[in-house]
């Protein structure tokens, strides 16, 4: 029996790869400090964990609207406004199983089989392999590796095609950790209007950011597609919530989708994500964002002086993206290297695309200050002896 045409073109996802080369080394008793994965090191904050305690003792957890909890979706129109100085109609949010479900249902939505989305790269790469799950395209879009990772508009135009319906931006970005400003969403926004394209933007890291909170896009374009997630900012990767908002035209469409494609989100999280919206969950998250930024400043120090380059200027989520052809043409090679004799685990940046991912690397700053210096301290032996090795 043969398999539908769309598995052949949805790619791995090699960091899974790493995962199972750093629990093999783990169980034969090898140290290895983990900065390759997207997931916080912080557990989830105690009072969501009680909230969700709480609901399974004391409550029938049977479905719940597909659209998500009314509650739960007041809580997240009313960050809007706390953050933003948005009024966003409650009924616009819909409550999905993570921010990648959120992701399915826009591009559900949004693309008909043929169509064309443009995404930047480097980025993250399931995109591009949900794009597939639809019958849809990724477009990649490169940024400038000379020009500090911007994404030109003329880079952007080169990849049009008269099947072009969107443009996907995540802000902040991974793998670079880069936060769209206010002036640059407007850019995009005008070049979406001009070419008739849905904008939808990628804001699952908001609230991990080191200077003002990140400008979301409906700030700038009240139609935008928004695709968010619990697990970042509040430390819920296992629990599988997400959220997307949707414009007042495509409510009943996504219901509708919503209905069909998972029935409802999670009950007993969705209960338990209330909490996160109070004061107190808020001030925790908050607080180790602030922790998130003194890893990321010891990091930009440290690195340079080993002759890594950062690429990009990293003001949010928690990657450094990074390029290592100092070292090694060949960032796979050099991962795995670098896994086996040092026992650090990094990212390549095969995963994530761009004009220069086999010299690129992302380290993820998802472990205490301790064991990234305790990484620097290895990667700087292991850089010195690979130095060694050329001059030999």
């Amino acid at each position: 029996m043969m398999l539908a045409d769309r598995c052949q073109r949805i790619a791995s996802f090699y960091v899974l790869e790493v995962i199972a080369q750093v629990e093999a080394l783990e169980q034969s008793g090898v140290d290895v400090i983990r900065a390759f994965i997207g997931e916080p090191d912080f557990p989830t904050p105690e009072p969501i964990v009680a909230e969700a305690v709480r609901a399974l003792q004391t409550q029938k957890l049977g479905y719940t609207a597909s659209t998500g909890v009314p509650a739960l979706k007041q809580a997240i129109a009313d960050r809007y406004q706390r953050w933003h100085g948005l009024s966003i109609n409650p009924a616009r949010i819909i409550v999905t199983p993570g921010g990648s479900a959120a992701l399915h249902v826009a591009f559900l939505a949004t693309l008909n089989p043929g169509d064309e989305v443009l995404l930047p790269e480097p980025g993250y790469p399931c995109n591009a392999n949900i794009l597939h799950m639809v019958n849809a395209t990724g477009v990649a879009v490169p940024m400038d590796p000379n020009q500090d990772m911007q994404l030109s508009l003329s880079a952007l135009s080169a990849a049009l095609s008269p099947r072009t319906k969107a443009l996907l931006i995540a802000s902040p970005s991974n793998p670079l950790g880069t936060v769209m400003s206010p002036e640059q969403w407007q850019t995009l926004v005008d070049f979406c209007r001009t070419h008739e394209l849905q904008l939808l933007a990628d804001e699952i890291y908001h609230g991990l950011t080191f200077s003002d909170l990140a400008c979301s896009a409906l700030e700038v374009e009240a139609d935008a597609w928004i695709i968010q997630s619990f697990s970042k900012f509040y430390g819920m990767t296992g629990w599988r919530l997400g959220w997307l908002v949707v414009p007042e035209y495509a409510i009943d469409a996504c219901t509708r989708i919503a209905q069909n494609l998972y029935l409802s989100a999670s009950t007993v999280a969705q209960i338990a994500a209330l909490a996160g919206f109070s004061p107190a969950v808020e001030a925790i998250c908050f607080e180790r964002r602030d922790r998130l930024r003194e890893r990321r400043d010891y990091l930009m120090q440290a690195l340079p002086t080993l002759g890594f380059r950062i690429l990009g200027e990293p003001e949010g989520a928690f990657y450094l993206y990074i390029d290592v052809s100092r070292y090694s043409d060949n960032a796979q090679d050099f991962c795995h290297d670098l896994l086996l004799k040092a026992g650090i685990a990094l990212t390549p940046g095969l995963d994530f695309g761009g004009p220069c991912f086999n010299t690129s690397v992302r380290i993820a700053y998802t472990a205490d200050l301790a064991r990234l210096a305790e990484a620097m301290r290895r990667l700087t032996v292991y850089c010195r002896n690979l130095a060694l090795e050329v001059s030999l």
